[in-house]
C-alpha cells in the first residue's frame, strides 16, 4: 500500500485505572455517531510521541500520563466519498495513524476542552471500550478494532 497520499496522524486512548477510556463528542458535529478518541496531525519531523502529547494536551488539557504502549504499525483508513474536508480538498484521500495508550494519572478537573484556540470536542465522558466502538464513525470502525486489538490487555 502506498502510504505516501495518507496524512500522517497520531491517535491517542487515554486509559483510566478501571480501564475505562476517554471519549470526546466532536465539537459542531451531528449525532449519534460523533464520538472518538483524540487524535491530530503530526507537524513535518516532529517525532511521534511528542505528537501524540501535544495532541492530547491540545484536545483535552490532559497531561498527567504515562506511556502504556503503542503501535509498531501505521493503521489507515479512507476518507469516505463524500467527506470534503480541508485535508481531503490537500489531496489526502485518509490518514495513516500510531496509535499510543497513556494510563490517565490525574483528576478529572484537569480536562479543558477550551483551553485551546481550535475547539475539537465540546463533552467528554468515560466509556467501556465497546462503547466507543458504537460510538465513532463508521468509516473509522476498523481502525478502532485494530487499536483495541493492539491495547486490549491495557484496559482490564
Amino acid at each position: 500500500m502506498d502510504l505516501s497520499k495518507y496524512r500522517p496522524n497520531v491517535g491517542v486512548v487515554l486509559v483510566r485505572r478501571d480501564g475505562k477510556v476517554w471519549l470526546g463528542r466532536r465539537a459542531a458535529s451531528t449525532g449519534p455517531l460523533n464520538w472518538q478518541f483524540p487524535q491530530g496531525g503530526v507537524d513535518p519531523g516532529e517525532d511521534l510521541e511528542v505528537a501524540a502529547r501535544r495532541e492530547l494536551r491540545e484536545e483535552t488539557g490532559a497531561h498527567s500520563v504515562s506511556l502504556l504502549d503503542r503501535t509498531q504499525d501505521w493503521l489507515v483508513y479512507d476518507f469516505p466519498a463524500h467527506h470534503r474536508g480541508s485535508k481531503a480538498a490537500r489531496g489526502w484521500i485518509g490518514q495513516k495513524q500510531m496509535w499510543f495508550a497513556y494510563r490517565f494519572m490525574g483528576e478529572d478537573g484537569e480536562f479543558d476542552l477550551a483551553g485551546h484556540h481550535e475547539v475539537e470536542f465540546d463533552a467528554w465522558k468515560w466509556a467501556t471500550f465497546p462503547e466507543a466502538l458504537g460510538s465513532v464513525v463508521e468509516f473509522k470502525r476498523d481502525t478502532y478494532r485494530n487499536v483495541f486489538a493492539a491495547f486490549a490487555p491495557l484496559l482490564k
